[in-house]
């Protein structure tokens, strides 16, 4: 398949990204068809890794001095015939440089340009900081909230925890790249585009939005073991002192790690979902005596605790002590009888997730992620055969055409101009130009989201804030658990109506189907196998809608079928399949998740899906063609890892920082301890080493041996507080960020909820609803990580009740109130799961 059949060709942009974000954007809008022109410094790039091959594909590399008078003529030229145009400098450096976005907006409306700072360029006090990834992360409170490893890595001692994994810029490239799409199938009905900032401090503070979030009186049944013995000790004063193998006793017996018969762990990931606990003991063939010894299954777990007929119900989460102990001593010995990759296919089969785990360097040669196009294969002209990871979002109909990209190709300026001759752009001043009222990208678009858990919702959540209406469908009987439908919608069930249909029944399918002839975007985390089965493949949905646009997302898919390819998954097994567990753990016996609730894969899962629909609308207007978007959350996991996801003839082991004792890459790039008790993190590179010696304290450093140098560092950084080594080092303009709390940082830039986006509001805010409809005071970060000079950004209200617009939406569908009614009393429609919001 030729690229010319990709949604993006003819698309032209401009590429002035150095090291991750950047260029990645870049990279995604090649992948999906764009020329792409990438301008580097006559030296060469900042960031010398083999992961500039990646980040590089489908683009032609031009090497231009912006700092010289002819090389800025270029670049201007360059950019006179782009549609985007992106960079990642700090604020105004690029405008200084000469490339001013609003000026040369001022003249050209239709040029979309994005930025990617690390901090927002209203923050006063962070703007002008070194924003390297680590500084980003430590100053947003990734390394010391309990974020990476979650309670566990606390409960044993270990905080700070560092992760090599460049979270920020994960999430900014995928905020960045929806967003640069958004705006350009937005232009087509404008003519206007749009400037566009998106800084990773925001990105990553919304990327942690379940983990950030705050719920005052939180019931108890929501509490986590480990979390209640961290409080517990916290409490009494006691020691964090307990060992990996004491954590463990903490976990669910439905998601822990198991070891099998060929000693390999495998993860299972099934609590909290009724049919998944169960099919787990069937296959393991301990349901029938465990039923036998007293285990029940609650009819209805949305109801009180005190209404339960037993302390314990199956499926329910999570599981008293008493029953977490027998069904883990039971279960271990199953396991250890057959071997992890016999598990895998059994509980996969089977319909339960679960999977072993594989270090980075396995999964890119397993089969599956090969042949689902996960991992693809790119002749690059310094390597040569390269493994690279595979797309992160495409439409089925042309995804075959992004498994073989182009490598990345240095050329001469003049191949550069002729490559963006001929931009998309429609002409400047179409009937949009004038609007008096800024308008959101979506206004207008009716989205009917058919997800669970966390990445699914999160899609259609986050477009709602551009303008688009959304319908939320979920079953009348709920599978899963509170803790992972009501908690988890309290973040991504804002702005969205919700609707109770059983669609199994005749009355409930009828309104299924009008939902999905009424709106233009239909959103679902499935496999293949379910979408099939519920009547919404190509052919299926053609038949209802043949102009709606199907968005799936699930856990292994890729632009082609693998093994796995119908197997469950959350983002944790993701984690675990992929390597990043492995990596974070350092070892393959004492296996830990890299972030609780969600914080590493499943947000980024939403925004590929989004992406996706950004894509095809894009398709849509263009072509009048509705195509079928996809991503997967294996797919998001080669972005997270790009700084490693490689592989060829003759590269360097595998051998990125791993484990609890990981404190950062070097002696210039590492966590250190001050006299407060805080942490630092100092980001510096080997050029920075001159001014490095001019910072009070640390004059004699350029005398220090490379052996020698984190042990200087350590107790020189030992004699003085925090903030006061931060201030030296911005004042020497070398990376630094004290280690933040989370909770800290949401105190600080907390605000009652206004109705506003919090786009205004510097790089960390969030807002307090102290009359959610929940019942309880919520604080939740704000919608605030894009942030256009043009477009609309609309703050959704707080998530209504599950089934609160039932009989509203099924109106507007012109169904008479005697017939909702009938609906209501059959039970095909409901208008609640629970007589209380958070059941207690």
């Amino acid at each position: 398949m030729r690229r010319s059949n990709l949604p993006l060709y003819g698309v032209k942009v401009v590429d002035f990204g150095q090291y991750i974000a950047g260029p990645a954007v870049a990279m995604i809008l090649g992948d999906l068809g764009a020329t792409v022109v990438h301008i580097e410094p006559p030296a060469g790039p900042r960031w010398n890794s083999p992961a500039n091959a990646t980040l590089n594909r489908n683009k032609l590399i031009v090497k231009i001095d912006l700092k010289t008078k002819a090389g800025l003529s270029e670049a201007k030229a360059l950019v006179e015939n782009a549609d985007i145009v992106v960079e990642n400098f700090r604020p105004e450096v690029l405008a200084r440089l000469g490339i001013d976005f609003a000026a040369l907006r001022s003249t050209r409306p239709s040029l979309i340009t994005v930025s990617i700072p690390g901090y927002a360029s209203d923050d006063q006090l962070r703007r002008d900081w070194r924003a390297f990834e680590t500084v980003v992360a430590a100053s947003s409170g990734v390394f010391t909230s309990g974020i990476l490893g979650g309670a566990g890595r606390e409960l044993m001692g270990v905080n700070p925890s560092f992760t090599p994994l460049p979270m920020a810029s994960a999430y900014g490239i995928m905020f960045a790249t929806s967003a640069a799409v958004l705006a350009l199938q937005a232009r087509e009905r404008s003519g206007i585009g749009d400037q566009i900032e998106v800084p990773l401090s925001c990105a990553i503070t919304e990327g942690l939005a379940y983990n950030s979030i705050n719920i005052k009186d939180l019931p108890a049944r929501f509490n986590w073991a480990d979390d209640i013995e961290l409080a517990r000790r916290r409490q009494a004063g006691l020691p964090m002192d307990l060992s990996y193998q004491e954590v463990q006793k903490f976990m669910d017996p439905f998601q822990a790690h198991y070891k099998c018969k060929d000693g390999r762990m495998i993860y299972v990931v099934c609590a909290g979902h009724k049919h998944h606990a169960r099919r787990c003991l069937e296959l393991m063939g301990l349901y029938d005596e465990l039923v036998k010894e007293g285990l029940s299954q609650e009819e209805d777990t949305f109801l009180p605790y005190r209404e339960w007929r037993s302390d314990f119900s199956l499926g329910a989460f999570p599981v008293p002590k008493y029953w977490a102990d027998k069904l883990a001593g039971r279960m271990k010995p199953v396991f250890e009888a057959r071997t992890a990759s016999e598990w895998e296919r059994i509980f996969g089969e089977g319909g339960v997730p679960a999977t072993p785990h594989r270090w980075l360097k396995e999964w890119m040669a397993d089969e599956h992620a090969q042949s689902a196009g996960l991992i693809i294969e790119v002749d690059d002209p310094v390597y040569g055969r390269m493994m690279q990871p595979g797309p992160v979002a495409w439409l089925e109909e042309s995804g075959e055409a992004m498994l073989n990209p182009e490598p990345r190709k240095w050329v001469d300026y003049s191949e550069a101009l002729i490559a963006l001759s001929g931009s998309a752009a429609p002409p400047d001043g179409l009937p949009g130009q004038a609007a008096a009222e800024p308008a959101g990208w979506l206004d207008g678009i009716r989205i009917l989201d058919l997800c669970n858990v966390i990445a699914g919702p999160h899609t259609s959540f986050y477009l709602a804030r551009f303008g688009a209406e959304v319908i939320k469908l979920d079953a009348t009987s709920p599978l899963l658990d509170p803790a992972f439908t009501i908690v988890y919608a309290l973040n991504n069930m804002r702005g969205k109506r919700s609707v109770l249909v059983d669609i199994k029944s005749s009355g409930g399918r009828e309104v299924f189907e009008n939902l999905v002839k009424s709106v233009d975007v239909i959103v679902w985390n499935a496999t293949d196998r379910q979408v099939s089965s519920m009547g919404l493949d190509l052919e299926g949905l053609k038949a209802l809608n043949p102009k709606a646009i199907f968005c799936q997302l699930d856990a292994y898919g890729g632009v082609r079928r693998g093994p796995r390819s119908d197997y469950l998954g959350y983002d944790n097994l993701v984690q675990a399949a992929t390597g990043i567990t492995m990596r974070f753990s350092g070892n393959s016996e004492t296996p830990e998740d890299h972030a609780a609730s969600a914080g590493t894969l499943d947000v980024n899962g939403g925004l590929g899906a989004a992406l996706g629909v950004a894509v095809a609308l894009y398709q849509r207007v263009r072509t009048g063609r509705s195509g079928r978007a996809r991503t997967s959350l294996s797919a998001l996991s080669g972005l997270l890892q790009v700084p490693f996801c490689y592989d060829y003839e003759g590269r360097a082991p595998f051998d990125e920082p791993s484990g609890i004792k990981a404190k950062g890459y070097s002696p210039l790039t590492r966590l250190y301890e001050t006299a407060d008790g805080r942490s630092l993190m100092l980001s510096a590179i080997e050029s920075d080493l001159p001014c490095v010696a001019r910072v009070q304290g640390l004059e004699k450093f350029s005398n220090v041996p490379a052996e020698a140098r984190i042990s200087f560092l350590t107790e020189a950084i030992a004699k003085a507080p925090a903030d006061e080594w931060a201030a030296r080092f911005h004042a020497a303009d070398i990376g630094a960020g004290v280690c933040e709390n989370m909770d800290a940082i949401r105190s600080t830039n907390s605000r009652p909820g206004d109705g506003t986006s919090g786009i205004e509001k510097g790089s960390y805010s969030w807002s307090i609803f102290s009359d959610h409809p929940s019942g309880h005071v919520i604080t939740q970060v704000d919608p605030y990580a894009i942030r256009p000079v043009i477009a609309k950004i609309y703050a959704p209200p707080p998530a209504e009740k599950y089934g609160a617009s039932t009989r509203c939406v099924l109106r507007e569908l012109h169904y008479g109130e005697a017939k909702i009614d009938a609906l209501l009393a059959a039970g095909a429609v409901s208008e609640r799961w629970s007589l209380e919001y958070l059941p207690s």
